[in-house]
Order: C-alpha cells, then structure tokens, then sequence
C-alpha cells in the first residue's frame, strides 16, 4: 500500500484538491438525509409548521395562553411579539437558536393551554381573570404538567406544542397550505442545489482523479523503461523480455486502475463514514449499536472473502507472464513452428497456460462474487433491524418517522462507505503484487553503470582493443564461459575470432561494449579500462553488429542513420555501397525512404545483415565489431563486403566472429577459441601449422586445393 501511495507524492497539490472536492462532495450528501427528515416531520406532518411557538396570534389567544404562564415567562412572551395594526401579534424574531430559546422556556404553559379541555380551561382563565388563580396556582399547575412531560416522548411534545402553534396561526387569519407549500418549496430548493453542487463536486473529482492516475502511469512507464534501457544483458536475462513487457503495461495499469478507485471512491469512503457516525449520533435515537453491529458483520466478511482470494491475486501477475511469455515465443517462431507442422502442439501448449490464467482468474471472481450479494444481504438485514427498533420508539411516542429515515439513510451510507473500502479489497491484491514487481525492477541496479568519475576519450583515441587475462562467468554460474583470454586487436588490422559452437566467442565481443562486464581481468582501449570510460564514449567508439540483425521499423534511411542521425544522403549512400546493399534498396520503388515492417520482416536475412553493417558504417567508429554478421551473405558477397571495408574503413580496427574460415582467411590475426579459452593465435597459414583445433575447421570448410591456395596468397 505504502508503495502505491508513493507514487502520488509528486502529485500532492491535485491530491488536496481531491480530498476538498471530496469533502464537499461528503458534505452535501450528509446534508439529504436531514432535509428529507424535515419534509417528512415538519412539512408534512406539521403542516410546514417547524415550531411551537406561533408566527401570528390573536389578541385573545395571546392574553389567554399569558394567564397559564409565570411573571418571567409573561415578560418573554409578550417581548417576543409585536401588536400589529391589525389586532395581531406577530413574533419578531427570526434566527433559529433564539426562537428554540423561547420555545424552550415557553413549552410547559403553551401544553398546558393546549391539553387542557375546553371546560377546564375556560375554568381556569375565568378564575385567573377574577383573580381567584394567582400566579402559585400556575406555578403548581406547570410542576404537575412538567413530570407529565417527562414521562412522554420528545417526539410526542413536539408534535402537542406544533398542533398549538397551528392553532393559533390558523385564528390569526394565516393561509397553512400556503405556509406548508412555502416550506416544501424552500426544503426541496435547497436539496436540489446541494444535489447540483454534489454532481459537480463529482464530476471534478473524476476529471481529477483520472488525470492523476493518468499521470502516475506515465511516470512509472518512463521511470521502467528508462531502468529496464539502462539493464545490462546480466539484467535482461534475469527478468526475461516477457515479464518485463508485461511490468510495464499490465502491472502499471493495474496501478492505475486503483489508483483512480482510492481518489474518486476509496478516500470518499472515511470522510462519508465519519460524517454518517457524526449525524447518527445528533439524531439522538439511541440505536448507534445498529451501526456497529452492521460494521463488524461487514468486516467479517470482507476478511474471510479476501483470505481466500488473497493467494490466487498473487499468483495471477505470474501466469499473465507466463502467457504473455508463451505468445512471444509462438508469434515470434511461428515461421518454424510452420515449417516443423508443430501447430497443433504450440496451440495445447498456449492453452495449457491460458486454461491456468482462467481458472485462477475464474477462482477469484467467483470468491468476489459473493461480496456484493453478501453486502446487500447485510445492508437489507441492517433495515430491516432498523424499521423494527425505530416502530417502538415512534409508539413510544420517542421518535418521529423522519428522523427514522433519516437514521436508515445514514446507517446506509456508513455501510455503503464500508462497502466502497471492499472495492478496494478487490483490486489492491493484484495492484500490491503489481507494485512489488515494479518496485523490484525499479530497485535491481544494472551491473554495468558509469563510473562516478569517467576518463574522458579523446576525439583522436586510436582504437587499440586490449583483453588482459580476462575470465567471465555469467551470474550464479560455476564455471567460466571464458578463461585467461589475453590478445590485442590494433588499428588498421583485422581480427578474427574462429571457433566452435558454444565455445564463447559472441560472449567474449559482448564484453567490448560493457553488454556484460568481465569477473576477472580487463579490457582496455588505448590503454584506459572499458569500465573507467563512460558509457557514451565507450560505445561512440563502437560500430557493432549482432549476430541478430535487428531493424527498427521505420525506413532503410532511418536505419541506416540510426547510429549517426546528423549523416548527409550522400554518406548514407556510400555506407550502403560498402555494406553491398545499393543493388537491392535501389530496386525499390521508394529507394531509401522505403518501409521497414516492425523487426524487419519485409528484407530478407541477408539483406537484414547488409543493412545492419552499414548502420555500423554510418557511425564511422574507431572499432567494428562483427558478430557472424557475414553469415547469411553468399560468398561473392562476402567477398566484395569484405573488399569494400578493407578499402574505406582501413584505420578502424576491425573484430571480426565468423563460422566461415573463407570470411577471415586474409585477417591480419586469428584467435581461435576452443571451450571458452585461447587455442591459437595467429595467421591463417601459421595456425594452420600450429593450431590443431583451426586445422580441423579449416579442412572441414575447405578443399585441399583452397588450403594450398590461400596459403600461397598469404606468402
């Protein structure tokens, strides 16, 4: 969790506004269920009537309800009302918390007047105006109906004090199905424009959120593939291409995906909830026990859904890599797969790994499954409870029937609160595990980095390539794959290296470049070590062609300036005349600006290397590095490639792997490699003199005739 939030640190400022949106957003909604409350109480049932103290009341109702109250309450009383011209008193204060304060005070003698029957009451204010019930008979009469009200429900009191206030509106002369409709106007009014300022409030989080996660993937998918670029060969092979595709795309939208769930939904979930709570309790209807038992129940069950899936969420990401792994390799080989009729096997063998993903995938969607169900199970149960303890408090005369809407709604929302933080138990398994992934990639330093303080090449470095008693073994290897090779390629020479199948000869010009560092000894050029020159300078330096060719789509221009993007037309064009590809790329209908399908799949194996060498041409490097990069040529073009670089590229130093002894049989030095140590060094005549292991490829490539004859050229 704490790894997903970190990724929302540069985005702190949107965040806060989200959290406000949100708020607003929480405040509004908390708002609704109050509103409605008060249309079902008081603009309903009371008639619009929010008060027990009268806005209007006649001269007679006003003398009669002063005779039931003491001298103080009198004085309030008639401080409270304004005699109008019209013989009517209207009550001259509007704000809410002074009209409770006389409500308040005033209660007790506005029941009595009203409770009394009309035979007692006419009794009494008879007696009072004849003086023969002072103000102790009032005093005594208010203590009796004090503890009558006690023993009543609030709710009850209410509704006794605003039938009186009804009254007496109504004898003054005042239009009740207008004061009633006035109120609904006003609560509905007010509920639609919090109901407006919500769905905006909604609206902009949204928009915010998703340009926040938007940002958050963007970031990581450059901060990956910045990393994953900077990985030595150690680091790809450790990861395998697959999986790394798939931690850039897959796991960084899983991210994604709950990043915008926890700013739009999973951070609205505490603030709603806690306000729900705040409201429940100011509704004073002592079933705050209804709300907790819902809470565990919910909890309860989320823990015991997620416990479950928690274990399939984490084996997931590693079946989509192993799907996304199997899909490779077939789309990748389908052209074999073809040729050896292994359809049908390749298709079992993807299926296999698909049919695993979907009966993971399946497993944890039928375990959720039972989450909404389940959730809207408690949720009506949770009602259902909440309608049978609020029926006794209204008979109890305790509780209105609004305020038990309002309590259901506000019970809904903590639940629905809970119910959005289980969106998030949902999807935050696979995201968790996602991050974990990232977050491994983003933490595995490359084996090969710059030095802290890097030699500086100089523009007129000279090229001299040196192996000093080099040993390399790749990682959690016993064995060395290469072992004591010590030998010096010098400028406006050729050096060849000749061996056997798996005897480590493309390993050992992959250390050239830093693709993989060396375990024991060094590699220098003019001098300096490879690992205290920067990585730039380094490969400037290096004009090297894979043993794979290797395209990029686009066009033959572009592939060809891929090295050296500032080459005129002219340069271009005389790298592919060293390189022996004019013939092919000036059959084409578009020359050099025709298209290059992704990989390169439109040029055939031999036009690929030819263009891939003069992509290496066109940097004008100081060193050439030919991996079998003349392999699929036939041997006249061998030939004339090999003519054509010795004729324009000769200051350069040239390292040259080859299978064919033809492709080197006039290299200035030929390193025979034999089980990844040196077998023989030397000329093609001299090792054929000396070297066993090159005397065996020599005849086995060779005539005897072609042997006399090139060791006759080379004298």
């Amino acid at each position: 969790m704490g790894k997903i939030f970190r990724n929302l640190a540069p985005y702190w400022k949107s965040v806060i506004i989200i959290l406000a949106l949100l708020a607003v957003q929480a405040f509004c909604d908390l708002a609704m269920p109050q509103y409605t409350s008060d249309i079902i109480d008081t603009g309903i049932q009371n008639g619009g009537i929010a008060y027990s103290v009268p806005q209007s009341v006649t001269q007679t109702d006003f003398e009669e309800a002063e005779l039931f109250m003491t001298d103080e309450q009198a004085g309030l009383w008639k401080k409270s009302y304004d005699l109008e011209e019209d013989g009517i008193y209207r009550l001259n204060i509007s704000k809410k918390k002074d009209i409770t304060a006389v409500q308040n005070e005033l209660l007790v003698p506005i029941l009595i007047n009203y409770q009394l029957k009309d035979d007692e009451r006419v009794q009494f204010i008879q007696a009072a105006k004849a003086g023969l019930a002072g103000k102790d008979a009032v005093i005594q009469m208010q203590d009796k109906a004090s503890q009558m009200i006690d023993s009543m429900g609030a709710s009850l009191v209410s509704s006794m004090g605003v039938a009186y206030a009804k009254q007496c509106d109504a004898n003054a002369g005042m239009d009740m199905n207008k004061i009633q409709l006035n109120y609904l106007l006003a609560a509905g009014g007010k509920m639609v424009g919090l109901a407006l300022i919500m769905a905006a409030a909604t609206v902009l989080v949204g928009l915010a959120a998703s340009r926040v996660a938007a940002g958050v993937g963007m970031t990581l998918r450059g901060n990956l593939f910045k990393k994953v670029v900077g990985f030595s060969n150690t680091e790809m092979d450790k990861f395998s291409t697959a999986s790394l595709i798939t931690r850039c795309t897959n796991d960084v939208q899983q991210i994604q995906m709950v990043t915008v769930i926890m700013l739009r939904i999973v951070a609205y979930a505490p603030i709603i909830g806690i306000g729900g709570i705040i409201k429940v309790l100011n509704t004073g209807s002592h079933m705050e026990w209804v709300i907790g038992l819902a809470v565990l129940l919910i909890m309860g069950f989320v823990l015991v859904l997620t416990s479950i899936a928690m274990p399939k969420f984490k084996l997931m990401q590693k079946l989509v890599d192993k799907v996304n792994l199997v899909s490779r390799e077939i789309l990748t080989g389908l052209s074999v797969i073809r040729a050896f009729g292994r359809e049908d096997e390749e298709e079992k063998r993807f299926d296999a790994a698909n049919t695993e993903l979907t009966k993971t995938n399946l497993f944890t969607n039928r375990v959720m499954t039972f989450m909404m169900p389940g959730m809207m199970f408690i949720m009506y149960v949770i009602t259902v409870l909440i309608v049978w303890v609020s029926a006794h408090h209204i008979d109890a005369g305790t509780m209105q029937v609004g305020t038990m809407t309002a309590f259901m709604t506000y019970a809904m929302q903590i639940v629905m609160a809970f119910l959005m933080l289980t969106m998030l138990s949902i999807m935050l398994p696979r995201a968790a595990v996602a991050a974990d992934r990232i977050d491994e990639v983003m933490k595995t330093a490359s084996s090969v980095e710059n030095p802290d303080n890097p030699v500086h090449v100089e523009d007129k470095a000279e090229g001299k390539v040196r192996f000093n008693h080099v040993n390399f073994r790749y990682p959690n290897a016993e064995d060395c794959v290469l072992e004591n090779i010590d030998f010096e390629a010098l400028p406006g020479q050729t050096t060849a290296i000749i061996g056997s199948t798996g005897c480590g000869k493309s390993t050992l010009v992959n250390l050239i470049p830093r693709l993989y560092d060396v375990t024991e000894g060094s590699i220098t050029i003019d001098g300096t070590d490879i690992r205290d020159m920067s990585l730039e300078d380094l490969r400037g330096m290096i004009g090297f062609v894979p043993q794979k060719a290797v395209l990029f789509s686009g066009t033959i221009a572009s592939n060809i300036k891929f090295g050296n993007s500032d080459a005129s037309d002219d340069d271009m064009k005389q790298c592919a005349q060293i390189a022996q590809a004019t013939e092919f790329i000036e059959e084409k209908d578009d020359t050099y600006n025709s298209r290059i399908a992704q990989g390169g799949s439109n040029v055939s194996g031999g036009q690929k290397q030819r263009l891939s060498i003069a992509r290496a041409i066109a940097k004008h490097p100081k060193i050439f590095v030919f991996d079998d990069s003349f392999s699929a040529l036939d041997l006249k073009t061998d030939a004339a490639l090999r003519k054509a670089l010795g004729e324009n590229v000769r200051d350069s130093t040239m390292i040259i792997v080859a299978q064919r002894v033809s492709t080197i049989l006039h290299a200035e030095q030929i390193i025979v490699l034999d089980e990844g140590r040196i077998a023989g060094i030397g000329t093609h005549g001299q090792l054929l003199e000396n070297c066993e292991v090159y005397k065996e490829i020599a005849m086995s490539q060779l005539s005897e005739e072609e042997l006399k004859n090139a060791g006759k050229e080379e004298n």
